[in-house]
């Protein structure tokens, strides 16, 4: 049995993890927190900020503090960037975590969906990384740049193609920006996670035909042998950028449908069609959160949902996004 030496130690470094209220970034920065890292959280919600503080307070290791900032923003980032380095004497691990997830067919959710995708997955992460990098090539420990990209952006995903075009394009980033770094001693990972089990569907915003959108999500995204346990995955991810890995996709059916897709393109794509004839068509032009369409517009299948999703609900729960 191959045994790998223990990951070099991150404790006492300085880390900031954008979309850190909920969610994965949550997960992340108390995996940061409890290897001993001094993690600031970077969202746009002062409340949520002050929830998720909150939440990690109670872990032992480093300190934690909420920094309000739209990663769309880009000065703002700029500045809110300088600002935590010039408090923890410079920034040694950045994750770039937030976004949006929109699910419809692409028609109903319509351009602007692209654009606001675009603008907040894409743009937040390009904003993190260019207002990061000059730091994390001062920092004494090499400095470790973490994008969160998605196995929607090695396979595309029929009704999540906003989502997909932009994490595709987070993922050409980390590869462009892993090379071109390499030689200022910064390593940059890309991370392409499959489906895990955050309680994103609450957020998540549906369009099209909404409550069977709905349903379709919050059922797969929960189910137990499709999704990942998202600690398990937080995990996983802290330990790559310990590694300095410049690469990670997570879930076993992550990793077979972006290996299918490289060695057999037409046929994946093929099959992709396939499901996407059985996907819900038509209805609105507008989206609602995941939340909302729960509550007022009765999806089908409950109790379908309440057994492949019970897990995604305590998620939910957990995972600050209530």
């Amino acid at each position: 049995m191959r045994v790998f030496p223990p990951p070099p130690s991150i404790a006492g470094l300085t880390a900031v993890v954008t979309g850190g209220s909920r969610g994965l970034g949550l997960l992340l920065a108390r995996e940061l927190l409890r290897r001993g890292c001094e993690v600031a959280l970077l969202a746009r919600d002062d409340a949520e900020l002050g929830r998720a503080v909150g939440k990690l307070g109670p872990c032992r290791g480093g300190t934690v503090q909420g920094v309000v900032c739209d990663v769309r923003d880009r000065a703002a980032v700029r500045d809110r960037l300088a600002e935590i380095a010039g408090d923890h004497g410079g920034l040694d691990i950045v994750i770039a975590n937030a976004g949006i997830i929109q699910v419809g067919p692409a028609e109903a959710l319509g351009a602007e969906g692209f654009q606001d995708a675009m603008d907040s997955v894409f743009h937040g992460a390009l904003n993190t990384a260019l207002a990061a990098l000059p730091h994390l090539r001062r920092s004494p420990a090499g400095g470790r740049l973490v994008l969160i990209g998605s196995v929607g952006g090695l396979l595309t995903v029929p009704h999540l193609l906003p989502y997909s075009c932009a994490k595709s394009a987070v993922g050409a980033l980390a590869d462009g920006l892993h090379a071109e770094e390499a030689p200022h001693g910064v390593s940059v990972t890309a991370v392409h996670p499959g489906l895990m089990r955050t309680g994103s569907h609450v957020h998540a915003l549906f369009g099209g035909d909404r409550r069977r959108e709905y349903g379709w999500f919050s059922a797969v995204a929960g189910a137990p042998l499709l999704s990942m346990n998202a600690e398990r995955a937080a995990d996983r991810i802290v330990t790559a950028l310990q590694r300095r890995r410049t690469r990670l996709v997570l879930t076993p059916a992550a990793r077979l449908g972006a290996t299918a897709h490289g060695l057999a393109p037409v046929t994946t794509t093929r099959l992709v069609s396939a499901v996407a004839r059985v996907l819900p068509r038509d209805g609105t032009h507008t989206t609602v959160r995941g939340a909302a369409v729960e509550a007022g517009e009765q999806p089908p299948a409950p109790r379908l949902r309440a057994v492949l999703g019970a897990l995604n609900e305590r998620a939910a729960d957990r995972f600050n996004q209530r």
